[in-house]
């Protein structure tokens, strides 16, 4: 069972590096075909989150059931093909429609997406030295609306608070919203997780504490080891080195790797998250940080089948499908996505950013390319 632990869970940058595990201080590693690599993480990131989204937080046997309505495979190894909601709007302007298979057009809206942009136009604009003033000034001036963490803080900011304790009386602050905002961190800090994670603290700290800043931090150096890595889960060992061992995250992701080599299928999977945190709410950081490693066991170096897994496992399955397809696009490359994933996005990425509402994903990749580089 997960218990609680406050101890030796700092919320400043430089304690939580001082707490990290041995071989934290790893250094950059080259990366052999940059841009295969980055392409594939984009882009299986997008098609991670679209896979999630029709689905996002169902039950098991809901999804089950659409995808038995639907003739479908499930685990599904492609878009879903019906919905149980189609008028749902999806963060103001995408039908839940847009997201099957039958509909798709581009990379729709998401806050998984969005925040990926947001974080590009962040490390353009201030640069890899940027501040949690940055981070504010850049949220109030093209961030129009957010959800729980995100949301309070950004209200927070727009009454006047000062960014650094923007995040001190918010009820969300392990919840995974500072995890969904990691990837763009770990693109920008290909084969140097330690810098990856360096680089996401500012950004989780407006909003988040403790854990969920740890999840940040994570996400962002298993994406960035991901260029490098021998397989996606050895992407997540290595992120793990970058954050307190001592923590509740850690211990925690510790665990589910001890299912390395066990697990079987995402049944079992979703069994022992319910079983670990039974009262923990699905848009935790630690359980869904759990799910990610579960994903990955079962996936393995099949792309589809670790984000068909990630799904079907369920929580927070839009932003969890999301992670993993980062990680393991960025480790398998671009060629090793199926065709079928990415082939009907038509070079455009939406998104709720005012300005920013449309984009050319062969540039959004043109411009992670540029910040790795440097």
């Amino acid at each position: 069972m997960y218990i609680n632990n406050d101890k030796l869970q700092p919320d400043s940058l430089n304690e939580i590096l001082a707490l990290r595990p041995d071989g934290a201080q790893n250094g950059k590693k080259s990366v052999d075909n940059l841009e295969s690599r980055m392409k594939g993480a984009l882009i299986g990131r997008f098609a991670g989150c679209m896979l999630g989204i029709p689905v996002e937080m169902y039950s098991v046997a809901a999804m089950q059931a659409i995808a038995l309505e639907n003739d479908m495979a499930f685990p599904p190894v492609n878009y879903w093909t019906g919905t149980d909601n189609p008028e749902k709007i999806h963060y103001r302007v995408n039908k839940r429609t847009d997201y099957l298979l039958q509909n798709i057009d581009k990379v729709a809206v998401d806050d998984d997406i969005t925040y990926v942009i947001l974080n590009l136009l962040l490390l353009e604009k201030y640069g890899k030295n940027y501040t949690v003033n940055d981070i504010a000034e850049l949220w109030l001036d093209i961030l129009p609306y957010a959800c729980t963490a995100e949301e309070e803080a950004l209200e927070q900011l727009k009454a006047g608070t000062r960014p650094e304790c923007a995040a001190n009386f918010n009820r969300y602050v392990e919840w995974i919203g500072a995890a969904i905002r990691a990837d763009a961190f770990g693109y920008a800090e290909p084969g140097n997780p330690e810098a990856a994670a360096k680089l996401s603290y500012n950004d989780a700290y407006l909003t988040h504490r403790k854990n969920g800043i740890y999840g940040e931090m994570f996400c962002a150096a298993a994406v960035a080891a991901a260029f490098t890595a021998k397989t996606p889960l050895d992407a997540v060992k290595e992120g793990m080195k970058q954050i307190p061992k001592d923590s509740d995250l850690y211990k925690e992701l510790e665990w589910a790797l001890s299912y390395e080599g066990k697990l079987t299928n995402y049944l079992r999977a979703r069994q022992l998250l319910d079983e670990r945190f039974p009262k923990m709410h699905p848009v935790h950081t630690i359980n869904n940080m759990c799910a990610i490693v579960f994903a990955l066991i079962l996936g393995g170096n099949d792309y589809t089948k670790c984000i068909s897994d990630c799904v079907a496992i369920g929580l927070d399955n839009d932003c969890t499908g999301a992670t993993v397809g980062s990680i393991a696009g960025a480790c398998l490359g671009f060629e090793a996505i199926p065709s079928y994933w990415y082939e009907k996005f038509n070079n455009t990425v939406k998104t709720y950013l005012t300005g920013y509402e449309t984009l050319a994903l062969d540039d959004v990749i043109a411009r992670f390319m540029k910040l790795a580089q440097k």
